[in-house]
């Protein structure tokens, strides 16, 4: 039953949360944490860019799941667009939303979509034989 819903609504939940208790005026750019490297650079990671890698690696796993031919992908495909939809209506609407780092989130959304459809429509595609 967890298979059906979009890992993708992890972020989006994640943003609103740090969003609504955030108390600077862009909590994104903070530095979450730092490593020195062999080369002497100082590598750092703001709350903005771990936020899109925890995007990416649920974007990942989202097309793995696409990929399946159950009768649940169909219900994982329709509430990935019911995400992207929720993605796209707050980034019109809340001001808080109008970041590149929401935007980010919002085009992964979008590619779970598109993949998810796109793998159906292809896999279905080769089970339709024309004798």
């Amino acid at each position: 039953m967890f298979s059906v819903i979009p890992l993708m609504i992890i972020p989006f939940i994640a943003y609103n949360v740090i969003l609504a208790t955030g108390a600077s005026v862009d909590p994104w750019n903070g530095t979450v944490f730092s490593v020195n490297l062999i080369s002497g650079g100082q590598w750092t990671m703001s709350l903005g860019a771990m936020l899109l890698a925890i995007g990416l690696l649920f974007l990942f796993f989202e097309i793995l799941k696409s990929t399946r031919t159950s009768n649940t992908s169909v219900l994982d495909h329709l509430f990935s667009t019911v995400v992207f939809i929720a993605f796209l209506v707050e980034f019109l609407i809340v001001a808080g939303a109008s970041t590149s780092v929401f935007f980010l989130l919002m085009m992964m959304a979008l590619i779970d979509v598109m993949a998810g459809f796109s793998v159906s429509i292809r896999s279905a595609g080769r089970d339709v034989s024309y004798n």
